[in-house]
């Protein structure tokens, strides 16, 4: 039995495309792109020992690392599937580091 036929017999599910968003790729970017600011804000912090920063620093990494385990928990499958794995791997690593950067920079 080819790909083709078993895509055509619903026996396998066909890959989504590179450059549709769906709703997991949305959260995890959403995600993604608030770890990121997070981790600017707490570097920033780091830099200027700015209490007010590093707290919203923290916040948002400890929101974008929640949002996205939450996201790879609930992923059906790998990279490529539409469920925004990818997205989700970045949101816990830059969460972690916004998370840690606003914690260290709280403590100074």
């Amino acid at each position: 039995m080819s790909i083709q036929s078993a895509v055509l017999f619903g026996l396998t599910e066909p890959a989504v495309d590179a450059c549709t968003l769906t709703a997991g790729r949305f959260w995890a970017t959403s995600a993604a792109l608030l770890g990121l600011g997070g981790t600017i804000l707490g570097g920033l912090a780091l830099a200027r020992a700015a209490r007010k920063t590093a707290r919203v620093a923290s916040a948002s990494g400890l929101v974008a690392l929640t949002v996205g385990v939450l996201n790879l928990a609930t992923a059906d499958g790998g990279p490529g599937t539409g469920n925004g794995v990818v997205g989700g791997v970045a949101a816990v690593g830059l969460g972690l580091l916004a998370l840690l950067l606003g914690g260290r920079a709280l403590t100074r």
